[in-house]
């Protein structure tokens, strides 16, 4: 049986991960660590409330660095989960951070259990199959946003062209498309209304040209991840059936995100709020993540 870890560095364990819950989560009491066969078991203490568990840590026999798996709360379980670094292991602060934003963000004081997302530009950041349609929709479904808020680039592709347009006019089809996305939002934000930008975006490139716009509007910027593991992808992929994208393709672009799409950049760039949306890996279905948010 794996051993724990030697109690200094227990201690110093349980101490990094409260000084930085402290930081990012005041309303937070404490966190708690329970050691056993060479795991750590971390769960936050809240008000007038019963300890939730956030995530499972593996000693790797390095002090800085520890494998993690996120706690499941729809099957009382933990699963190895890859980090927004795009490693299986990694700092105490990271740790905390992936499960944080996903169970302790929407119990912020006042916030009634749910994460209040303002008046403005939503950009949704994820690669194909990550889950963003379906968000999108159970969002419409339960009446927390219309219909008319959501620039869909591939609503829109099917608006202009039905099927995929010839090999030869994909830059010019998809020029076209944002194009059109970005008219709809201009006209959203112009009217003070909220706009939900439903494409990928997980280049740096692509959100800036979404920046630009709301800062034309002085509107705020709240940007959603859909960080889902890679076999998670390539599953909903398959079962998509989709012929425009390959399933390469869909790797690539879950790379990209790892790289280029970490809260930490996207806050870099300009978001004025960063969330992670809760979905497969979690055991959290589109209406149940959905239910997490509250839209202006």
């Amino acid at each position: 049986m794996p051993k724990n870890p030697p109690e200094s560095m227990q201690h110093h364990l349980r101490q990094r991960l409260n000084r930085h819950a402290h930081e990012r989560w005041p309303h937070v009491d404490a966190v708690t660590v329970r050691f056993r066969a060479g795991f750590a078991y971390v769960a936050a203490e809240l008000p007038g409330q019963e300890s939730l568990p956030l995530c499972r840590l593996r000693f790797t026999g390095v002090l800085h660095t520890w494998g993690f798996a996120l706690y499941l709360a729809s099957n009382d379980s933990y699963r190895d989960t890859i980090l927004p670094s795009g490693l299986s292991a990694g700092s105490l602060e990271e740790a905390l951070d992936c499960a944080g934003n996903l169970y302790l963000n929407a119990l912020e004081p006042g916030g009634l259990g749910l994460i209040r997302v303002p008046a403005g530009l939503v950009v949704l950041v994820g690669p194909p199959a990550s889950g963003k349609t379906s968000f999108v929709r159970a969002l419409i479904a339960r009446r927390q946003i219309d219909e008319e808020a959501v620039a869909s680039s591939d609503e829109i592709r099917a608006e202009l062209f039905g099927t995929a347009p010839p090999e030869a006019d994909c830059d010019a089809a998809d020029a076209q498309i944002f194009e059109e996305r970005d008219r709809r939002i201009v006209a959203r934000l112009a009217t003070g209304h909220s706009a939900v930008a439903e494409s990928t975006n997980v280049t740096p490139q692509a959100r800036a040209r979404l920046i630009a716009i709301a800062r034309r509007f002085n509107a705020p910027v709240t940007m959603l991840r859909f960080n889902p593991d890679v076999t998670d992808l390539l599953q909903q992929h398959a079962r998509r059936g989709c012929t425009d994208i390959t399933a390469a393709d869909v790797r690539a672009y879950a790379a990209i995100m790892i790289q280029h799409a970490t809260t930490d950049q996207l806050r870099a760039e300009g978001a004025t709020a960063v969330h992670d949306v809760p979905g497969r890996r979690q055991g959290t279905t589109p209406t149940e993540a959905a239910a997490r948010f509250s839209f202006a």
